[in-house]
């Protein structure tokens, strides 16, 4: 098991650019930006007024209306993007559920449920709690709906990593199937803190963008007039196989999980170290695994949120294994497009990889318009870009100093 291949074989994507990997897909390379005012609730007392939502969503269309009402949602994003991927690989669960596992990667569980509860308990609007509350709010629920809906019951963990918890899940799952605890495992991630109180905390911890007048503008990666990152919410899910197994059931693989790693900073609660020297540190690790030198990468998708600091501290990072702009593969951030996702930015940011791979073109940086002398690398400005790329790299950097690095490769048999 140690050194068996490790392949993709299902993807699926709920974000606030489209449900659905295709929808996602089309509308990263077509340039469109998710972020706009909030409609979840009242923000106009709030200095931050804007966010990357899902709009128009009905969980109704995705599953019972009864089941909907159970789940924060996180756990109906999570819940949506699993069911996906689980389709689009063909795997039958029933006659191997005890070999299939989940992970599940979520930043700060159901807080959203959390609040809302609170006001209405504080208000007096209610008097009491109804039995769903705690189910909604624990962050493992989220993987016990989608093994009850879909009978899985192989080992199942939930990681509470930060913004690095997406990429954390797939790594755990990589870790799974090499012990041989599984022969397939679902990597899910879902996300949803919408709400007045964690809007506000991070708006006053000057984490946040307050572009309010231009929020389709507002989150712009390593440009110099960034001032903060975006909320978004969603969903994504990978499911992971060992090639053995993929082979004997005949799923289709769609790439290759070449490498991955964790480290931690080890420097501040919120701040990157500022040469970006656990970030990198990550990296390497995640080339030493896959076997792989710098020079096989060939895109990377970065973290790169919108932060003064944490822009720069990446840039720093990425320059440290790979070199300047010259050496260095073409970089994007995703983020301007779909806000920062938390816990499911990890796997969407890796089908982004996989979908670049197989389809030849690289997802653009949006609103980069005023380059930042310090960040200085070729970062796919505003227009996606025709390339041929075998290998990408995916990086999640997390408060608490915590840093994901994922590898993705063109599968050859």
């Amino acid at each position: 098991m140690a050194n068996e291949k490790l392949v993709i074989t299902g993807m699926g994507a709920v974000t606030p650019i489209g449900v659905g990997v295709q929808a996602y897909w089309e509308s990263l390379i077509g340039g469109v930006c998710g972020v706009g005012p909030i409609t979840r609730f009242d923000a106009s007392a709030l200095p931050v007024q804007i966010a990357a939502e899902l709009k128009d969503f009905d969980p109704a269309a995705y599953m019972p209306k009864s089941l909907a009402r159970t789940m924060d949602p996180f756990m109906q994003y999570a819940f949506i993007a699993a069911g996906e991927a689980l389709k689009d690989s063909g795997l039958i669960v029933e006659t191997e559920s005890e070999r299939i596992g989940i992970v599940m990667g979520t930043a700060m569980n159901g807080i959203t449920t959390v609040a809302q509860t609170q006001q209405s308990f504080d208000s007096g609007d209610t008097h009491r709690v109804g039995p769903r509350f705690v189910p909604m709010v624990i962050g493992n629920v989220a993987a016990a709906q989608i093994a009850i809906a879909h009978g899985i019951h192989g080992p199942s963990f939930t990681l509470n990593t930060a913004c690095s918890a997406g990429g954390d899940a797939l790594m755990t799952a990589a870790m799974l199937l090499r012990s041989g605890e599984a022969d397939a495992v679902l990597a899910v991630g879902g996300e949803s803190i919408l709400c007045p109180i964690v809007v506000s905390g991070l708006s006053q911890a000057k984490a946040l963008s307050r572009r309010n007048e231009d929020p389709q503008h507002a989150c712009r990666p390593f440009d110099l007039e960034r001032d903060g990152f975006v909320i978004g919410e969603g969903g994504g899910a990978v499911l992971l196989e060992t090639e053995e197994h993929a082979r004997k059931r005949g799923g289709k693989v769609k790439a290759v999980l070449a490498g991955y790693a964790n480290t931690n900073d080890g420097y501040h609660v919120t701040a990157p170290e500022p040469t970006g020297a656990g970030a990198s540190a990550c990296m390497r690790r995640a080339l030493t695994r896959a076997g792989m030198q710098p020079a096989d990468i060939d895109y990377i998708n970065a973290h790169g949120t919108s932060t003064p600091l944490g822009d720069r501290a990446e840039t720093q990072a990425i320059k440290s294994v790979f070199g300047d702009r010259v050496t260095a593969p073409p970089v994007s951030a995703t983020k301007s497009a779909t806000g920062h996702l938390m816990g499911a930015g990890g796997l969407t940011e890796v089908i982004a990889c996989v979908q670049a791979i197989q389809n030849g073109v690289l997802p653009p940086t949006l609103h980069l318009d005023t380059p930042d002398p310090a960040c200085d690398l070729d970062y796919i400005p505003n227009q996606a870009r025709e390339a041929r790329i075998r290998t990408a790299m995916s990086n999640s950097l997390g408060f608490g100093g915590q840093n994901s690095s994922i590898i993705v490769s063109k599968y050859e048999r």
